[in-house]
């Protein structure tokens, strides 16, 4: 490659970051959006779901015709649970910290914590503390897990339902011995 490619490689390089920040300003004037790293999060999603689906078609099993509606309840829960547990609970505070800052607590066993850092490590901030962008990539983990080994994903899926289920009633006590104490 000659000198001047590599600077003109450069140079779309430090165009496409001033597209994004005009961009990002457009989109937010009040507020600092890091759409680059949105971008990032969304293309490393794409590349993520595809690599799910090369590993299924690799695999050259018959996929069921249409999920089990007892199977999309148990993914549903787990999916539940599992972004819960790991977006927020305070035990799975430490694979956050590199990407957040601590807050306060919020409820039982749970915490609050904002993202921080540069463009890359906040937008790795936001998606570790929202149980609803995390459960999109679990949704597709455990579709992806599922179609692979269908035995194994029940159990684990099974097991993170009773987890939920667990917590509904240890939360649902709580709230009738505060009542029964008013």
């Amino acid at each position: 490659m000659e000198h001047g490619e590599e600077r003109e490689e450069g140079t779309r390089g430090e165009r496409a970051k001033g597209v994004l920040r005009r961009m990002s300003r457009a989109y937010s004037p009040g507020e600092r959006r890091h759409l680059g790293g949105h971008a990032g999060a969304v293309a490393a999603f794409g590349v993520y779901t595809a690599a799910w689906g090369v590993a299924v078609g690799l695999r050259r099993a018959k996929l069921p015709e249409r999920p089990e509606p007892w199977d999309i309840v148990c993914a549903a829960a787990a999916t539940f649970r599992l972004s819960r547990l790991l977006s927020k609970g305070s035990v799975t505070s430490p694979m956050r910290a590199p990407f957040t800052r601590y807050e306060s607590a919020t409820g039982p066993a749970e915490v609050s914590e904002s993202p921080r850092g540069g463009h890359v490590r906040s937008t790795v901030g936001e998606l570790v503390t929202c149980p609803f962008c995390l459960s999109v990539w679990l949704t597709t983990t455990i579709t992806g897990a599922r179609l692979l080994w269908p035995g194994p994903m029940r159990a684990v899926t099974g097991g993170l339902t009773a987890l939920a289920a667990a917590d509904a009633m240890q939360l649902g006590y709580d709230c009738l011995v505060q009542k029964n104490a008013e």
